[in-house]
């Protein structure tokens, strides 16, 4: 089949014109509400329990969260002592963060609360004294 120049030209018409919607209607940063939400801000924590207990004194298992977050927008960040990435999942109801200084290789948790002034972040955290049990962690952070 021949195609014919006039033919030829409606088609090249039409991929110019295909192509010119696709790239003014494709934003760059076409983030989420809770996306910029999480990246806007520094954290501070707030409080920091273990078993519905505070852990964030010396020597106890959060000890090391407590401090600042920041989650970057290029999914780098800090949290507490611990440096690291995080990314959002799960339609961004939970925040993954990976950290060498974690003693397991990520941390899931779930996003219980996150607008402009809080963050509240639950997940369970193995017991490593009592492996039958996980700990029942629950953070909260306030913007600064």
């Amino acid at each position: 089949m021949k195609l014919k120049p006039d033919n030829m030209r409606t088609i090249v018409f039409f991929l110019i014109l295909a192509t010119g919607f696709l790239v003014f209607n494709c934003k760059k940063e076409d983030y989420s509400l809770r996306f910029k939400l999480l990246t806007s801000p520094t954290w501070s924590s707030d409080s920091l329990l273990a078993n519905d207990v505070d852990a964030s004194g010396p020597g106890q298992l959060l000890e090391k969260f407590k401090g600042d977050a920041k989650f970057n927008t290029d999914g780098s960040g800090y949290f507490g002592k611990f440096k690291g990435s995080w990314i959002l999942g799960k339609n961004d109801t939970e925040i993954t963060i990976y950290s060498d200084s974690l003693p397991i290789p990520s941390l899931t948790t779930s996003i219980v609360e996150l607008n402009d002034s809080s963050l509240k972040i639950t997940t369970g955290f193995p017991n490593f004294i009592n492996p039958s049990e996980n700990y029942r962690i629950r953070m909260t952070f306030k913007a600064k």
